[in-house]
């Protein structure tokens, strides 16, 4: 999957904040901890550093959500950072983003923290992310 595709499905996904655009995904392909693991139809954007694997972003093509594509993309991922030797991954999501908090709840994420205020939506109102983790077997 290329940046151009990665980015294509950001702005169709991500109906509640900024996508990423293709020079942003290549920039971050470009460093040596990140990497992307995706189906025809779904992406994972992550990184593994000193153990820890962090999810950027994740995101189905709004005409295959529901279809298992997010879930297959995942494992994927977890196969690429097993490989890297992760432990554990990490990822912020917005308390109102209820469709990914059910979605990695299932996969077996628990809250581990709160940032307040991290995503800035209209002026003057920001809306809390929770910090989530699995561990890895």
């Amino acid at each position: 999957m290329t940046p151009e595709e990665v980015a294509d499905i950001s702005a169709r996904a991500y109906r509640h904040l900024d996508p990423w655009s293709a020079a942003q995904i290549t920039a971050t392909l470009e460093q040596p901890n990140a990497l992307l693991s995706h189906t025809d139809h779904a992406f994972v954007l992550g990184q593994v550093i000193a153990g820890e694997a962090e999810i950027l972003a994740l995101a189905a093509d709004p005409d295959h959500q529901r279809s298992g594509e997010a879930s297959r993309a995942f494992a994927q991922f977890l196969c690429d950072i097993a490989r890297r030797d992760a432990a554990c991954v990490f990822l912020e999501v917005s308390v109102e983003n209820t469709p990914a908090l059910a979605f990695y709840r299932a996969k077996g994420f628990v809250q581990v923290g709160v940032r307040r205020g991290y995503y800035h939506r209209s002026p003057g109102k920001a809306v809390d992310a929770l910090v989530m983790r699995l561990d890895l077997p």
